[in-house]
């Protein structure tokens, strides 16, 4: 049996390999990445690899861009492997539209033509929360999506594109999971750059302080992502994943500065003063990412529902502190990154 990771060299996909050798120690992880661990990303400007100086990553790396129809590969894949397609464009901001569709849609097309090729019956593939489009409601799986960017858009074809594939023969068993803001070592993404803003005084509660901000712990993630491959028994599922109830920004922050020891205060500016100076910061370069529309998007709630993946029988390891706490632990107590 082979463990084929798609991506693997990112964030999520390193901590999977990582829980699957602490698992598994004799298993087969094969890593198809256009990103060879520990190098520079070609298509993501200014990217910091999730594999840190030092650092080794457990699978076996294989050059593979899923814009292109997988070739052949240095070992006999089988009907019983599993792929975790985490491959994707999904920083956004940040990319030119037509990225994502060629990434995240060829990708998937790709991805499984390949597992079709060669019998594979099982796959998880991470999409997002982007699908249900930036709105204040509750989102639960049942919701019906409306993305409203090109990521999202692209993320909700690659859900259509994998559901067509498990549909399209018998015993195959997908799992797809729609994670909030996912955090821990190797991130470099929102929590990280909100620690550092809080440590710094650059951050501020821009415009209100009850936006929630639905959200899960990346050893949490890959945790439930192992369970649903190797205990649930249904052929198909979809979760979001998330803390539940979601936490609001003044309770992360809160909770933050308390793991973490940090006593600065953080203060609270009113729309009527961010908004404009985002607009100048905008015509400067943007310094430290400010613009309008970061703004905008900090100040919209990812109010995501994670009562399915609560009730589904997974047991959660980490309560939201203890998250938190083992991240920082992670990074020998002096900051989170």
């Amino acid at each position: 049996m082979n463990y084929i990771i798609t991506g693997g060299t990112g964030f999520i996909g390193t901590h999977l390999t990582n829980l699957i050798l602490a698992e598994h120690p004799d298993a087969k992880v094969w890593n198809l990445d256009i990103v060879k661990p520990g190098m520079p990303n070609p298509v993501v400007k200014n990217y910091k690899p999730a594999v840190r100086e030092g650092e080794k990553l457990g699978s076996t790396y294989i050059e593979c861009d899923v814009r292109k129809s997988i070739g052949e590969l240095p070992f006999t894949p089988t009907p019983e492997d599993v792929i975790f397609n985490f491959a994707a464009v999904h920083r956004t901001p940040g990319h030119e539209d037509i990225e994502y569709f060629e990434t995240n849609i060829r990708g998937a097309e790709n991805v499984c033509a390949f597992a079709e090729k060669y019998g594979i019956r099982q796959m998880v593939f991470t999409s997002s929360i982007a699908p249900y489009g930036a709105a204040e409601a509750l989102k639960e799986e049942t919701t019906l999506p409306t993305p409203n960017t090109p990521y999202g858009i692209s993320k909700l074809v690659a859900e259509k594109i994998h559901m067509a594939w498990q549909k399209g023969g018998e015993d195959r068993k997908l799992t797809i999971v729609r994670p909030g803001v996912v955090f821990g070592k190797g991130e470099n993404g929102n929590f990280s750059r909100l620690y550092w803003g809080i440590r710094k005084h650059t951050f501020a509660y821009p415009g209100r302080k009850d936006t929630i901000k639905a959200c899960v712990y990346v050893k949490e993630l890959v945790r439930f992502i192992l369970w649903n491959v190797e205990d649930r028994k249904s052929s198909f599922d979809l979760f979001n994943c998330t803390f539940e109830p979601a936490y609001t920004i003044e309770q992360i922050v809160t909770t933050m500065k308390k793991v973490t020891g940090l006593t600065q205060a953080v203060p609270y500016i009113p729309n009527s003063i961010i908004m404009p100076a985002a607009v100048c910061a905008q015509l400067v370069g943007s310094p430290m990412g400010i613009c309008p529309a970061r703004v905008k998007k900090l100040q919209i709630s990812t109010n995501i529902c994670g009562k399915k993946m609560a009730n589904s029988g997974y047991q959660f390891k980490y309560t939201f502190e203890e998250a938190l706490t083992d991240w920082y632990n992670d990074n020998n107590m002096k900051c989170l990154e």
